[in-house]
């Protein structure tokens, strides 16, 4: 029995893959996570064989959802499955080690296609992109690799600093103190191997993170 775990934040989304899938491929378990840490505690409790995963789901946030995912569970089969179809994006993606790309608008079929050749080990990608990706450089690699090594909380306060704020900001926007703030930053600073905000801030823009929503503030 292989054990498939869908990471989207759209249930209507859940549903219809999961219907989808259980008709082509009748023996999967299927499980559901609609954010990156409910992704995180199933993959620790859960003998998942392939995770789908969307690039923009709470916690996620572009591409440190699929790095942090990956430096957990360097074994684990990703794809990811967006609505974007933007070539650098998915070379990216693909780069970092995601086992394929599944364009939300892919057909039952192919998903289903997609799953078998990513079970398989091999890497899929639909025909319209394949032709476009390019591999990544070695700095880009590099870079990837150190923010992999962040927490969410610090990637957050990252994608904060990136955008110029002040810690005093950062810690409105998060809800915490000035002083977790500080020690986050310290932390952010010695895991890239960096020695100011400015490097940092040439990092997160480099990898083309998103700053993370903030409901209400």
């Amino acid at each position: 029995m292989i054990t498939l775990l869908i990471a989207d934040d759209h249930p209507l989304y859940r549903d219809a893959l999961k219907g989808a899938l259980s008709l082509s491929l009748p023996d999967l378990t299927i499980l559901e996570a609609g954010d990156l840490t409910t992704t995180v505690d199933m993959l620790e409790k859960e003998d998942v064989d392939l995770l789908l995963l969307d690039l923009h789901m709470p916690g996620s946030n572009d591409l440190f959802g699929l790095l942090h995912i990956r430096k957990l569970y360097p074994d684990l089969p990703v794809a990811v499955v967006s609505g974007t179809e933007d070539a650098t994006i998915i070379s990216k993606i693909v780069g970092v080690g995601a086992l394929g790309f599944i364009p939300k608008t892919t057909s039952s079929d192919n998903i289903a296609k997609a799953v078998e050749v990513i079970l398989d080990g091999d890497i899929w990608l639909p025909e319209s992109i394949s032709e476009k990706i390019e591999d990544v450089d070695e700095a880009f690699s590099e870079l990837a690799d150190k923010v992999s090594s962040l927490t969410p909380s610090q990637y957050k306060v990252l994608c904060y600093m990136r955008d110029g704020l002040l810690n005093k900001q950062i810690g409105y926007n998060l809800d915490i103190a000035e002083a977790t703030v500080k020690a986050h930053v310290t932390a952010i600073f010695k895991k890239l191997g960096i020695n100011n905000r400015t490097q940092a801030v040439l990092i997160a823009s480099q990898l083309e993170l998103e700053p993370p929503a903030t409901p209400g503030k």
